[in-house]
């Protein structure tokens, strides 16, 4: 009979509520960019420059956790309120209705010129309805090497403008905003945005502004939430650390595939409405914030030094060489977080989806959770345990390439229900438990906040960084298909590296906790108690 540990409980409330308010927003966060107009490679930049933030904001709410004991659960709550706040914010951003929709922010027209263009006339750019109704485009004639820039107008602008550009079954007018010499017939356009519509827009700003203290707050919160686990648990049962966590992934699942479902049946335009996810998102926020209330965190003796201890842990060579290969994680974890939508989008709209499209997110975010990532998180302490964590990361790094491998593959988005199935718990869920047990074996006493904050803080912090700066450009560039193609390439490459560097740093890779000692194959003979406690001051 499975007896309940009572005392785990609130923690494992905690994931359940935690990770259920956000199964709704996370995966569509580059969606709701995508919906008010932001391009591809600037929302790289955006995911890009968010990491930099709780680079520093992880260690240093750690560091104020692991100074201020008495004080942890008020930050905690805190941030998850803070977090909230955030996110529910987006309700409030003006809708971006235009006559002339965009799917991916831009696209390539092929027109037809009815006559000659003419220079744009002043009151375009003053109608009140300028940014609903006009594109910027950039057109050449077929095999010609001259270009002209010009703005195009729906009919819809009130202004009584003749209709000179056929694209489809569809007239425009079109001017242009710099002279030029036309005499084309036919011409292929870049049609986008007006750059001023969108970075000269209060919502741009409002929505950048949310998604920075809603993501931030988020990382914060679960960098502090993996610290509170451990601390609860003891250096007994640190390996229980995966059944504790397995409840929010159980949560991010069941409430991503209710909110697929929700707004599916909510709204049956092209352009889904939010409300039903941010509805959700709150009522669990609001238990979430009950459950914390409730945790009895345990009294933990402080470092005399905090800073000092930690920096005298990350100056060794196989913390230095493990934090580099946490990044790398981080970089293809970014990738696949913040893009992956992007491309099922562009999948479902060329095999004609997106009326399911929402439905398949859901699916794609339950299946990921409910049965890719419960059976690794919940087994998780004792596959580190048998395989140690160099064996279990050069795994996780080869199954990343095969993932990505197969995300560029699918030819219809329900293939990516499948892929998500196999190989989110193989990848994320072991990867992640394997740099925070890390994290949690090697903090010296009283640091635990702080040196779990400085390992998420170079995984989905410098990592998800770069690989969404990365990411963006060549999203932009190479399209969907060809980018996740190139992650791959860089995944099993990684693998590679990760075999040949890891165990030639194996000598002073001390594990101080029994529960994830090396295996028999890896064992690495420790040295006697004094002289591991002049190793670990430095």
């Amino acid at each position: 009979m499975v007896r309940l540990n009572r005392r785990l409980l609130p923690i494992k409330a905690h994931f359940f509520f935690f990770m259920a308010a956000m199964g709704p927003i996370l995966p569509q966060l580059s969606v709701i960019g995508k919906q008010i107009g932001v391009p591809p490679d600037v929302m790289g930049y955006i995911t890009a420059a968010l990491p930099l933030l709780y680079v520093l904001a992880k260690p240093l709410v750690g560091f104020l956790a692991d100074y201020f004991t008495s004080l942890r659960k008020f930050i905690f709550i805190a941030l998850i309120l803070i977090m909230t706040l955030a996110f529910a914010g987006f309700y409030f951003l003006p809708d971006n209705s235009h006559f002339i929709p965009l799917a991916e922010g831009s696209a390539q027209w092929n027109v037809t010129l009815l006559g000659n263009p003419n220079d744009c006339n002043a009151i375009i750019q003053s109608s009140k309805a300028f940014c609903q109704t006009t594109h910027q485009a950039k057109c050449i004639q077929e095999k010609e090497v001259g270009e002209f820039s010009a703005l195009i107008v729906a009919n819809e602008s009130g202004l009584n403008l003749n209709q000179n550009l056929l694209h489809g079954n569809e007239s425009y007018h079109i001017c242009l905003t710099q002279p030029a010499t036309i005499d084309w017939i036919n011409a292929s356009c870049e049609v986008r945005h007006v750059n001023s519509c969108i970075y000269g827009a209060g919502k741009f700003w409002l929505f950048v502004c949310l998604l920075c203290i809603g993501i931030v707050g988020f990382n914060v919160t679960n960098s502090i939430s993996d610290a509170c686990c451990f601390d609860l648990l003891g250096d007994e049962e640190q390996e229980k650390y995966g059944a504790q966590r397995v409840w929010g992934t159980i949560g991010f699942g069941a409430t991503a595939m209710l909110a697929g479902i929700v707004v599916n049946w909510w709204t049956t335009d092209a352009v889904k409405s939010l409300t039903p996810a941010l509805i959700i998102m709150c009522v669990f926020s609001l238990l979430d914030l009950f459950s914390v209330s409730k945790l009895k965190l345990p009294k933990l003796g402080g470092s005399e030094s905090i800073w000092s201890d930690v920096w005298q842990l990350v100056r060794k060579p196989p913390i230095l060489v493990f934090l580099f290969f946490a990044t790398m994680a981080g970089i293809i974890d970014s990738f696949i977080i913040y893009f992956m939508f992007w491309h099922l989008e562009q999948v479902a709209e060329a095999t004609g989806y997106m009326h399911q499209i929402k439905l398949i997110e859901g699916l794609v975010v339950a299946a990921e959770c409910l049965a890719g990532e419960v059976p690794f998180f919940f087994y998780s302490g004792k596959i580190i345990k048998k395989l140690g964590y160099v064996h279990c990361m050069s795994m996780c790094f080869f199954f990343y390439a095969v993932r990505l491998s197969l995300i560029s593959w699918i030819p219809n988005p329900w293939y990516l229900v499948g892929v998500e199935l196999f190989f989110q718990g193989i990848t994320y869920a072991l990867c992640y438990t394997c740099i925070v047990a890390y994290a949690s074996a090697v903090a010296p006493p009283g640091t635990s906040a702080t040196v779990q904050g400085l390992m998420a803080g170079m995984d989905d912090g410098l990592g998800f960084s770069i690989g969404s700066l990365i990411g963006g450009l060549m999203f932009k560039s190479l399209g969907g298909r060809e980018s996740f193609k190139y992650f791959a390439i860089a995944a099993i490459c990684t693998c590679v590296a990760h075999i040949v560097i890891r165990p030639t740093s194996r000598k002073r890779q001390f594990l101080p906790k029994q529960g994830y000692a090396p295996p028999t194959e890896q064992e690495i003979k420790q040295p006697p108690a004094q002289e591991m406690d002049e190793i670990r001051l430095g």
